[in-house]
């Protein structure tokens, strides 16, 4: 054989050795597609895992930071914040009570006729109204202004059977679900705007007084009687429905707490303190951080890639916000790894947040043969076209992993309220503990909420979880408010 003839078969051969290599790198990385896909499941399902060993250290964590939030001022990540409310529901209220419910674009006005115990709730009425967009980033005058005026339109169309006693005022429950710092039942100043809303001029201004001279400048007769949150709103129409309701939690878009402390366990630097009786504390248990939490890279990079950076890490392990997106991340994840829907990363997987967490519960809770629900989720959220069976299976399973690990840590928060109200054993005599739940996450996923209420009674034990109820409280935001602008009104006697 001459050399070129040498020098070409050596080239064939080559050739056909690189051919070869490349089937073979080929049919290897279709035999490690799953296998990576494993790999990467495993470890979000070890990172996430919730054993009760650990949920039981994070209730302590949680009681810990309630009494150093409690003791001093900026002791805790958890607010700890005085409501002033020492007057919860009873169910004797009676008389003509409005609310106003803001907390976001749009806002609510309500009004309730009470009737006293043997007549409770005799009739409401309601109207919501949306905020120009305009409004949300200009005055606060303009703001308020408006608000007032769609509060005068409805007080014009109260009904005979509404009206007042002559010579009264009417009075108002202010739901301001934004950050403020409370100065009494009646008053607060406003830490920050959220939400979109972006009004700098009212910053440091109490938002009562606002309000009021807006009312005052449309010739509307009213006074606010109680200024509240969404949270202490729940527990109050919590509190009017079961008197044995000590704990409020918000579970649905975003989350918190409250509950009902002990006068005597307060601090005397916070002030003015009630001589008697109780007081609801709004935890603003979101901020709740602690190296016991179980993050992963998905969380951490959601995190930092947040508005808010470090804050907020409990909310964005156990609310509707973020569940949905911790999935979306999971599964891009694997679609680039392992090209797990193809060879081509679909786009819409790469958008932040495009997958909220109602898609991702009706994924969870499809129990159709051939999941058609989460084949067609897929392919209408995330632009992914088809699927397989396995893949389907696999989608569901990462579903439940986030679930269940927010539904877990939620479970360990709200027994570390009852350890911190000395509810977590059996008391003596027997005493009844109520959580007054609202949000759309712990009312609509039924698989979040079963996980929920099947881990708490874990955590308790059978025995002591006989004591404790969950109670759906819907709409504590906007009767919660009235009712409290009914415990808390000027005419009450003494």
């Amino acid at each position: 054989m001459g050399r070129l003839a040498r020098v070409y078969a050596a080239v064939v051969v080559a050739a056909a050795a690189v051919a070869v290599a490349v089937v073979v790198v080929k049919r290897r990385g279709k035999g490690t597609k799953w296998g990576k896909v494993r790999e990467i499941f495993t470890e979000v399902e070890r990172k996430c895992a919730t054993p009760v060993a650990r949920l039981r250290q994070v209730a302590d964590a949680m009681a810990v930071e309630m009494h150093a939030g409690l003791a001093s001022d900026g002791g805790s990540k958890l607010k700890m914040l005085l409501s002033y409310v020492d007057n919860l529901p009873t169910g004797d209220e009676k008389g003509l009570f409005y609310a106003l419910d803001l907390g976001g674009t749009n806002f609510r006005v309500l009004r309730v006729l009470l009737g006293g115990k043997e007549h409770r709730v005799v009739k409401q009425e309601y109207e919501e109204v949306s905020i120009p967009p305009h409004l949300m980033l200009g005055g606060s005058h303009e703001l308020f202004d408006f608000i007032a005026a769609a509060l005068s339109r409805f007080v014009e169309t109260e009904g005979d059977e509404f009206r007042i006693p002559e010579g009264k005022q009417r009075e108002l429950g202010f739901t301001f679900s934004f950050p403020v710092k409370q100065l009494s039942i009646a008053s607060g100043t406003l830490i920050k705007w959220t939400k979109g809303f972006c009004i700098e001029e009212t910053v440091g201004q109490d938002v009562v007084a606002e309000l009021t001279k807006a009312m005052e400048r449309q010739g509307l007769n009213m006074r606010v009687t109680a200024l509240v949150n969404d949270t202490i709103g729940t527990l109050a129409g919590g509190r009017y429905e079961d008197s044995d309701v000590l704990v409020a939690v918000i579970l649905g878009t975003g989350t918190n707490a409250a509950y009902v402390e002990r006068a005597n366990a307060i601090p005397k630097w916070h002030g003015l303190l009630p001589k008697s009786g109780d007081m609801v504390i709004n935890m603003e248990w979101g901020n709740f951080k602690s190296s016991l939490l179980p993050l992963t890279e998905y969380d951490e990079a959601l995190d930092f890639e947040s508005l808010n950076p470090g804050e907020q890490i409990y909310e964005k392990l156990i609310s509707g916000m973020y569940l949905g997106e911790i999935v979306r991340r999971i599964l891009l994840r694997m679609a680039q790894e392992s090209s797990l829907f193809g060879e081509v990363v679909p786009q819409k997987l790469e958008i932040p947040f495009i997958l909220r967490t109602p898609h991702m519960s009706a994924m969870h809770h499809d129990s159709s043969p051939d999941l058609k629900i989460v084949a067609t989720k897929l392919k209408e959220f995330l632009g992914i076209q088809s699927t397989s069976l396995k893949t389907r299976r696999l989608v569901i399973s990462i579903c439940d992993i986030v679930a269940q690990r927010g539904a877990r840590l939620a479970a360990a928060g709200i027994y570390g309220i009852l350890k911190k109200l000395g509810r977590d054993t059996l008391t003596s005599p027997k005493q009844r503990t109520v959580i007054a739940m609202d949000g759309g996450l712990y009312e609509h996923y039924s698989i979040f909420s079963e996980c929920l209420n099947n881990t708490l009674r874990n955590l308790l034990g059978e025995e002591v979880a006989g004591t404790v109820v969950i109670k759906l409280a819907n709409d504590g935001s906007g009767i919660g408010a009235a009712l409290l602008a009914a415990s808390h009104s000027q005419y009450l006697e003494g």
